[in-house]
């Protein structure tokens, strides 16, 4: 899977109503510090009105993300149309890296749009017993609940499946994400004391090392 650390920021549940100086600093932080940001954006399967969700990209584009991640996507054929429009209103709000996440193998026209797949998420229970049909390979596994000696047995198994990029947390319902991994914490700590460290002694930024245990 990729070297590079991602963090996908999530003030409430997207970017809010207006843009809150706290998350600015300690994203700017991060970005300094060579961390790939994306906003959240809820897509609720394609439930939301099309043009909260493109409001919610507009949003995050006054925040230092390179990019969103659409939370939530549809798989259906049917619901494809929603998900085109918010790549293409990314893209136009200089938000070009754009991740998909049905949470699910979609169906294939997804693939036309080009943005990567989070074709997996869901509990460690459920990835050890998941079939894989539908995913390809380079797709992203998001698997929670893992208990902390087993973090090495999920990501031999993400590599053996072929994962691209995922995410192995400890965390667990009613809301995996709702913060940092045990493995992840302390390393984020590291990177944005290093970004700072690296700004004082004016070294351009995106110069350091960011692999991570989530990369195989």
């Amino acid at each position: 899977m990729g070297s590079s650390l991602t963090v996908v920021v999530n003030v409430a549940d997207g970017p809010g109503t207006g843009r809150d100086p706290c998350y600015t600093t300690a994203m700017s932080r991060l970005a300094r510090s060579g961390v790939r940001l994306l906003g959240n954006v809820a897509m609720a399967g394609a439930t939301r009105p099309v043009a909260e969700v493109v409001a919610d990209i507009n949003r995050w584009a006054g925040y230092p993300v390179q990019g969103v991640f659409l939370d939530r996507a549809p798989a259906t054929p049917f619901a494809i149309g929603p998900v085109a429009i918010a790549i293409q209103a990314a893209q136009r709000a200089g938000l070009g890296d754009v991740v998909l996440n049905p949470g699910v193998p979609p169906d294939p026209t997804y693939r036309d749009l080009g943005a990567p797949i989070v074709a997996f998420d869901g509990s460690w229970r459920e990835y050890r017993r998941w079939s894989g049909a539908g995913a390809r390979l380079g797709d992203g596994h998001l698997v929670h609940a893992v208990p902390p000696w087993e973090f090495e047995q999920a990501l031999a198994l993400q590599s053996e499946r072929g994962a691209g990029f995922g995410l192995v947390t400890d965390l667990g319902a009613p809301d995996p994400y709702d913060d940092l991994p045990a493995w992840c914490a302390a390393h984020v700590a590291q990177l944005a004391q290093a970004g700072e460290q690296r700004q004082a002694a004016g070294v351009p930024a995106g110069s350091e090392d960011t692999r991570t245990t989530t990369g195989s």
